[in-house]
């Protein structure tokens, strides 16, 4: 049956997406069915455990192997090899692209593996810095979580080069469920293992889901023709392999700084009251969806036509393509982090409240979520900003802005800890976004020729415009709600007006962007009449810019 599901798969992935719009559709599309299950994986965490001892140490216990992927592989291994393979594509030299992947595959097994392996044995001393306010049960618990999770960075660092490669080649199809067979893996950690193993059947739950995340690639990797071949030491004198560690370096820095800035986050939140990493944790979850699914999905739809763009030199396509991605990825993003400052306790009760989710830790949990919603805009359009640097094969300057970003960060967190406790992890990370996105800007429009701002930026004034007047209208019948209830205590009443709310203030948007004659209105309008429809195309249906 596993078997048929992925052949399915690898089939459906055999020819490539031709649009930037198709492309993001299929991962947003897959996002949704990730995130969903993202919930459900968070529902049954918190309706288990509550936001307390148990899921602090788990959610610590992710910090050391993210650590060792975030700074080795995630980002900074797609910034650096999706350009050069795609280089290499272009210019025909096809096995000279699979001897680059076989070469990095080895290298990224043979250093993951060993970092994994020192890992296991000091790991009690790194937990002894980075939280310094667990002792007792709570550090033996993360402690054991940590080294069985020490095994998916090695198998998620496999299955970024299988994405990498098909990233390249325009096959998004297993690359986008990737992530839901990983959540499918820690609900079953969740759901059964713990069960017969205790707590670190968690554990063993993520590493399940990195093992699929891996396993669902491979067949379509395969088909596109790869193959493994060749030694470690021929692979070390590729000129290509060089090039793409060469690259990696300054956006593995850059990503290492973030990483450094989570740690400096579990720190600091550690020495909280019990729960405060886990609301931490939760909050910034549901805030990531609309991050994932447009901010994320555009910005790797887009990458291949970015790098191709810049490899050819043609700039004013490189310009005309960036700014159409960043109004689309607003246009959804925006009305949706008005939305979740809106409704953010309803989220909070509908997504998690139940069993041991009690009502102080939805309090906790929506305040935090109101202040990582307010820089959503920036969250989303900072994947897009460092991979237009990336297709310029530029890693340095996304790691400078993101140095001078992350000092701000961990700089304010000490600052603002006594008078704003938990929700000064979120207010710091917010300021830092707001701050990392404005310098990827300016440095940007100088590295571009024929950048224009007012291009750039007078159609997502009108976007945020939209948006605020919508979020007027939902706040206005979020009010009218409440006066005709006497008390939101049941779920179906909370989830109701959640409904009611967004429902009236989508509309709302929808007709603030006609209005304001929203230019991305029409391309979904002709999208979804062309592409998912499929009604013939008219004159017009032909907006002035872009193909969705």
């Amino acid at each position: 049956m596993v078997h048929k599901i992925i052949s399915h798969i690898s089939r459906w992935n055999n020819t490539p997406t031709k649009t930037i719009g198709g492309a993001a559709l299929l991962i947003a599309i897959s996002g949704v069915v990730s995130r969903v299950l993202g919930f459900v994986r968070d529902r049954i965490l918190a309706t288990q455990f509550g936001a307390g001892d148990v899921l602090d140490a788990y959610y610590t216990a992710f910090r050391i192997p993210d650590f060792i992927y975030g700074l080795l592989i995630a980002g900074a291994l797609s910034a650096a090899f999706v350009p050069v393979f795609t280089e290499l594509f272009t210019e025909e030299k096809k096995e000279e692209a699979w001897k680059l992947t076989s070469g990095v595959l080895s290298l990224v097994g043979i250093v993951l593996g060993f970092l994994g392996l020192i890992g296991i044995f000091i790991t009690p001393a790194i937990l002894f810095i980075l939280a310094p306010g667990f002792s007792g049960e709570k550090l033996d618990l993360t402690v054991s979580l940590t080294r069985i999770m020490l095994l998916s960075p090695l198998l998620l660092g496999i299955s970024a080069v299988f994405g990498g490669a098909l990233i390249s080649l325009k096959r998004f199809a297993a690359y986008a469920l990737a992530p839901i067979f990983y959540n499918v893996g820690i609900i079953f950690g969740a759901v059964f293992l713990t069960q017969f193993l205790g707590v670190n059947g968690l554990a063993w739950g993520v590493v399940i889901g990195a093992l699929l995340h891996m396993a669902i690639q491979y067949p379509s990797l395969k088909q596109s023709g790869f193959r493994l071949e060749g030694s470690l030491g021929e692979f070390y004198q590729d000129k290509a392999v060089r090039k793409v560690l060469l690259l990696m370096v300054p956006r593995s820095l850059s990503m290492g700084v973030t990483q450094v800035g989570l740690l400096a986050v579990t720190a600091f939140a550690s020495l909280l009251a019990s729960g405060s990493l886990s609301a931490y944790t939760f909050a910034n979850n549901i805030q990531s969806v609309p991050l994932g699914l447009f901010g994320i999905a555009f910005s790797i739809a887009v990458f291949p036509s970015l790098s191709e763009f810049a490899a050819k030199k043609q700039h004013q396509k490189f310009f005309t393509t960036l700014s159409d991605t960043s109004r689309r990825i607003l246009f959804f993003v925006v009305p949706c982090s008005i939305a979740l400052i809106i409704f953010r306790a309803q989220f909070v009760r509908v997504i998690l409240g139940a069993g041991n989710f009690d009502w102080e830790d939805t309090i906790v949990t929506f305040e935090i979520l109101k202040y990582f919603s307010i820089s959503l805009f920036a969250q989303s359009l900072i994947p897009l900003f460092a991979r237009a640097f990336f297709a310029f094969q530029n890693t340095k300057t996304p790691l400078y802005i993101a140095l001078a970003s992350e000092a701000v960060h961990i700089a304010l967190i000490p600052v603002l800890l006594p008078y704003y406790h938990v929700q000064a992890l979120a207010i710091t990370f917010t300021i830092a976004s707001i701050i990392n996105i404005i310098l990827l800007y300016i440095y940007l429009r100088k590295r571009v020729s024929g950048w224009d701002d007012k291009v750039f930026l007078y159609p997502i004034i009108k976007i945020f415009f939209a948006a605020f007047l919508a979020g007027i209208i939902a706040q206005f019948s979020k009010s009218i709600f409440a006066l005709t209830t006497n008390e939101l205590d049941t779920f179906l009443e909370v989830f109701l007006q959640l409904l009611l709310g967004v429902s009236i203030g989508g509309v709302a948007y929808v007709f603030f962007c006609y209005w304001l004659q929203v230019g991305e209105l029409v391309l979904i309008k002709r999208f979804v009449l062309r592409k998912i429809l499929r009604q013939p195309e008219t004159v017009e249906d032909h907006p002035e810019r872009g193909e969705w």
